[in-house]
């Protein structure tokens, strides 16, 4: 008795004593958080961080102390500790010029954490910056428009253990000195411009447990020092170039949950011995690879957490393993084995997945009743299911093989030698066929041969390694096309839509329903155009064929990122895009602020510059860089998608098609086409597949980010006509003032921004010029923009004498981009006062000037009724012929 109540005695002071010890704690961690900023020094720097980040005074206000009242910073025992901006947004001042500037951060000795994830700090970051802030445990610069190359000096971060560098514009090789970072556990470089090989210092990062490297140009090999990751749970590769196969050191990733490298040209085999110690793998995707040989056992067997297994798209081939094991069936689990060779009958394997996809395979034999509905099984081999494969592809695959095929449940002997002898006998009646056919084939050879001799005129477009011919398409999709980003299941597009609710739909496009969707097993957000085949109109029903098509031969950064497609059913076609989070330049030229007073924010000059480049670089990619040159029909400002970081991504690419070439039409189609219509129509109503026509269009687009005004639809030719009379007349060559008439009152610019408006407003006009032949090529435009301010500044002052010779903007030694640019101005002598300048057969009206000097070659008429009389000359969009047919 005596003991036990010692032994309560003891337990009561034990709980008293540590009641004790976590309120002192809970005292003292309290008193280092209501301490304020204790460090002149410090304040000093974080005063000057303020101000060269451009800080709003709700987030840091100047007068208060920043470690009791500034948003997001840290403190401990009166020094700042941690510093979190992520999202912040800049005062109107500081988001004109955004840089890179957080010099102040290095007299902040005592910092470990920085995190400006979503907040633009655009420009390279300093080679100090690794040597002077070396306390660093966690750096987040996630979506902050970083630039420039990786500093070696990061190896400095001795103490770091968290790296986000992703989605940000970097460039160049990952340095050697990452594997310096002995602390590292989370390195995401993903989403950038980083080219060159992974280096093998990587694998000295004995903490690491996240490796995401994946959205990349990098190339070669996959480094087998990446082996000695023995901590890693995550690697994700994706979406890169690398080749070469995988090391077999991979099997020391003892603790990896999730392997990601899809989208590369990594080859060889999956052995067993590459997988025999990964049993924790929940998530592998290596899809759109090079693989061959067969799929191992012990991917079923001795991985129970495995719930996605994606390759498709590989040459893998063989029978799909028989095996069961002591699977988790808590959750869903999802295979992918579309658009290899596998072949056999459909084992019991299948049973642990809810969702399959074994599209475009030879599995043969009837369907189970256990393989899951919740799948595609469609280009098989099988009996039971519809949109298989032919008998003779069946056939043929299996007899070359030397494999038992059962014709489609039809009688028919098992051995390899039957099948020969059926496939003989249809090869002896195929043949017999076409020779039946040989002789018209070889006349038709013939005759297409002196076709081809007999043309006088040859098209002169120069083979720059871009694009063959997006056309024609065929009836149904070929296998290329198929294999075209991911094959989606009916059930994964529902899925991802809730059934498309009518929530997630964004519009009702020209070319299909759009609707926002999440991917599920990723969280990827999407966004899924439906294709109504039997309500579209004719000329619509192909549409998607030529988009399947265009992204089988077209890759460019400027371009919207197509991830899939869905073609299983026959009333509804799906295609996936990567969902762009600020919509398209019609959406964000104005968004809603969050203040109650349902304000209205524009774009400032800067991203409307961003826009204008990005747009014209996709366009001259296009027209320039694409043999036969590309046309995209549709350039809008609805068709202008803009990512997270109002990168362009150019959309609407069901019209795109090859340029005609005019130099083949005779006189009289030219003449037709005139008589037919008087804008850039062709006679079907479709605008013309002229590169002439985009600049068209794109000059419109320019038109609109300087006035901030929306123009109308691109077919609706009087109020095209009517805005541009009320807009053209005020941009002119001479003087720049003028301009300030139509620029949007919302822009905050100084007199060098205003230089940057003046010079894209007379690109845009450049581009309205009525006669097409007297428009820019895109990469002239291109340059133009990139070169602002050599648009309206003299370059040569050889003439500084001349008093008048400053009102003359344009360069006096033209080059190549700037002489297209202007060579549709018409500039009067230089000694006399300038004048609006005159389309041809037109004048302009302008403020500034006298009626003379406005009514230009009109002998002095009535200048407006000249106006009145001319406008249908200079503003419709006219239609694409010669000027020496006019």
């Amino acid at each position: 008795m005596f003991l036990s109540q010692v032994f309560m005695m003891d337990r009561k002071l034990a709980t008293i004593s540590l009641g004790i010890i976590c309120f002192c704690l809970l005292i003292r961690i309290t008193l280092e958080q209501t301490v304020g900023l204790q460090s002149r020094d410090e304040r000093v720097s974080m005063i000057q961080l303020r101000s060269s980040l451009g800080l709003r005074s709700r987030d840091w206000p100047i007068k208060s102390d920043p470690c009791l009242n500034w948003t997001g910073v840290l403190c401990r025992n009166g020094r700042v500790v941690g510093i979190n901006i992520s999202g912040f947004k800049r005062t109107r001042i500081g988001s004109r010029n955004p840089q890179f500037s957080v010099d102040a951060l290095a007299n902040l000795t005592l910092l470990e954490s920085f995190n400006a994830s979503k907040f633009l700090l655009p420009g390279p970051i300093p080679d100090w910056f690794g040597l002077r802030v070396s306390s660093l445990k966690v750096l987040d610069l996630r979506s902050s428009s970083v630039t420039g190359s990786i500093p070696t000096s990061l190896g400095n971060f001795t103490n770091l253990t968290t790296l986000y560098l992703s989605h940000n514009s970097l460039i160049g090789a990952i340095p050697s000195s990452v594997g310096q970072l002995s602390s590292l556990s989370v390195l995401d470089l993903s989403q950038n411009l980083l080219s060159g090989i992974i280096p093998p210092t990587i694998g000295t990062l004995s903490k690491l447990e996240l490796l995401n490297l994946s959205n990349n140009t990098l190339s070669s090999n996959i480094p087998p020092q990446m082996g000695d990751l023995r901590s890693l749970i995550d690697l994700n590769l994706s979406f890169n170039s690398l080749s070469g196969s995988l090391p077999t050191d991979l099997k020391g990733f003892r603790n990896l949950t999730r392997l990601d490298i899809k989208n590369n040209s990594v080859s060889g085999s999956l052995s067993a011995d590459l997988f025999s110690a990964l049993t924790g793998l929940q998530s592998i995707n290596l899809s759109n690879n090079r693989f061959s040989g067969n799929l191992p056992d012990l991917l079923f067997s001795l991985m129970p957490e495995l719930v996605f297994l994606d390759i498709s798209g590989n040459n893998l081939t063989g029978l799909l393993p028989n095996v069961t094991s002591n699977v988790n069936n808590s959750r869903p689990a999802t295979l992918n084995l579309s658009f290899n060779q596998f072949y056999g009958v459909l084992t019991s394997t299948l049973v642990r997945f809810d969702s399959i996809d074994l599209t475009a395979n030879y599995f043969q034999g009837r369907v189970p009743d256990f393989v899951s509905k919740n799948g595609s099984l469609i280009g098989n081999c099988l009996t039971n299911v519809s949109n298989q494969r032919n008998l003779n592809d069946c056939s043929k695959f299996y007899a070359d093989r030397d494999l038992g095929f059962d014709n489609f449940g039809l009688p028919n002997a098992t051995g390899p030698s039957s099948g020969r002898k059926s496939n003989n006998k249809r090869w002896i009646i195929l043949g017999g066929v076409l020779g039946g056919f040989a002789i018209i084939v070889i006349l038709a050879i013939i005759l297409l041969i002196l076709y081809c001799i007999t043309r006088k005129k040859r098209s002169t477009n120069p083979t720059r390694g871009g694009v063959e011919s997006v056309l024609p398409i065929e009836a149904t999709p070929s296998p290329s096309v198929l294999n075209v980003g991911e094959a989606f299941t009916y059930q994964q597009i529902l899925q991802s839509t809730d059934d498309f609710n009518e929530i997630n739909l964004i519009k009702n496009g020209h070319s299909g329903d759009l609707f926002k969707g999440i991917l599920l097993g990723n969280g990827i957000p999407i966004v899924i155009k439906r294709i109504d085949i039997p309500n579209a109109v004719a000329a619509r029903k192909e549409a998607y064929k030529i988009e399947l098509d265009f992204f089988s031969k077209v890759s460019h950064m400027r371009l919207v990122p197509f991830l899939g497609h869905c073609l299983e059913n026959e009333d509804n076609k799906y295609l996936v895009y990567k969902f762009m989070p600020n919509s398209d330049l019609s959406s964000a030229l104005y968004w809603k602020t969050n203040s109650d007073d349902d304000s209205l924010q524009s774009l400032d000059w800067i991203t409307r510059l961003k826009i204008a480049i990005g747009a014209a670089e996709g366009l001259s990619y296009l027209h320039h860089e694409c043999t036969p040159p590309l046309v995209h029909r549709d350039v809008q400002a609805s068709s202008i998608l803009l990512d997270d970081k109002f990168e362009v991504r150019l959309g609407s690419l069901s019209e795109v098609c090859p340029q005609e070439n005019e130099a083949h039409q005779s006189k009289i189609t030219r003449f037709l086409r005139r008589q037919t219509s008087s804008s850039e129509l062709s006679t079907t109503g479709s605008p013309t597949a002229t590169c002439a026509y985009d600049v068209y269009c794109f000059g419109k687009v320019l038109l609109e980010l300087v006035t901030g005004k929306l123009g109308p639809k691109a077919l609706v030719e009087s109020e095209t006509k009517e805005w541009l009379e009320a807009t053209l007349p005020y941009i002119n060559i001479y003087e720049k003032e003028l301009v300030t008439n139509i620029v949007d009152p919302s822009l905050l610019i100084d007199e060098d921004l205003l230089e940057e408006v003046w010079a894209m407003a007379i690109v845009a006009r450049s581009c309205l010029n009525p006669k097409p032949s007297r428009r820019p090529l895109m990469r002239y435009i291109l340059k133009a923009l990139e070169n602002p301010l050599k648009v309206v500044r003299e370059e040569n002052n050889n003439n500084n004498n001349n008093t008048n010779s400053a009102r003359l903007r344009t360069m006096s030694s033209r080059g190549s981009w700037n002489a297209a640019l202007f060579g549709s101005w018409r500039a009067s002598d230089v000694g006399t006062t300038p004048v609006v300048p005159k389309t041809e057969g037109s004048s302009f009206k302008q403020s500034g000037t006298s009626a003379s000097q406005g009514s230009g070659n009109n002998g002095g008429g009535d200048r407006s009724s000249s106006t009145r009389r001319q406008s249908k000359d200079i503003f419709p969009e006219p239609f694409d012929v010669e000027d020496g047919n006019r």
